[in-house]
């Protein structure tokens, strides 16, 4: 059980740290072809293309990521707690 709730954590942080990259590299000119910068898009852009499609861009800034992290955190927290209560 405690495995599945590390594993959760982890898995948490990791996601939560690729969005915050993504962020910060999109304030830098990088080369999109760059494999750093591929993995990120392809490791967070299944997390925020729906959200972007549901949340209109706000005067040119998109907060998909962090409506992203937020929801992360929530799932992260009910999925804990469920477990828990196991």
């Amino acid at each position: 059980m405690s495995f599945l709730i590390q594993f959760i954590d982890l898995l948490y942080w990791v996601l939560t740290l690729a969005i915050l990259a993504r962020v910060l590299l999109s304030w830098t000119k990088i080369d999109p072809y760059h494999p750093a910068a591929r993995l990120l898009v392809q490791v967070t852009e299944p997390i925020l293309a729906p959200i972007r499609r549901f949340l209109p861009t706000t005067a040119g800034l998109d907060f998909s990521p962090v409506i992203a992290i937020v929801a992360l955190g929530l799932i992260r927290r009910l999925l804990v707690s469920i477990l828990l209560n196991l």
